[in-house]
């Protein structure tokens, strides 16, 4: 008896780079804008994600700008952006853009929980930043992952067997 043949749909990493990119650096401006306003700087974030590299010793204050600090937060963030914008793609992309923006506002929601309320215990610096503008970010970031992702992904099948 011959198996049976069915298509599996298959991830498009090139549209997993891009989305985790792009929202990564909208979650990173918004953030620091919300930040800005909130408490009077946005270098604030930035240097807490660079603390998970470059020590306790990067924190504010002052919380201004030190190219260094940046370059090492964008080091830390952008890869982290990508490789979440690649489990958002992994889990959803089967199922069209409305689920790749609501499902990714969820993950983004987790995504949030698991930072601020797990991570933190290896990372105090981030309960500082904890609260509504930090999980308003997280959403936004992967609604936008998820999002980015459906658009830009070109569909892609192979043949499997059963």
């Amino acid at each position: 008896m011959k198996p049976q043949q069915t298509l599996k749909q298959l991830v498009d990493w090139r549209a997993v780079v891009f989305a985790g990119v792009i929202s990564g650096t909208v979650f990173l401006a918004l953030t620091m804008w919300l930040t800005n306003s909130a408490v009077g700087s946005a270098w604030l974030l930035p240097r807490i994600i660079a603390s998970v590299v470059m020590g306790e010793r990067v924190l504010p204050p002052p919380a201004t700008f030190d190219a260094a600090v940046f370059g090492m937060c964008l080091l830390v963030h952008l890869p982290m952006s990508v490789a979440f914008a690649a489990l958002i793609a992994t889990v959803l992309h089967r199922w069209g853009l409305l689920v790749g923006v609501v499902g990714g506002a969820a993950f983004g929601l987790a995504l949030y929980a698991v930072n601020f309320y797990t991570m933190s215990a290896w990372f105090p610096q981030f309960l500082i930043v904890r609260g509504g503008l930090l999980v308003a970010s997280h959403v936004v970031f992967g609604a936008l992952a998820g999002g980015i992702y459906e658009l830009l992904e070109v569909e892609e099948f192979v043949s499997v067997e059963e």
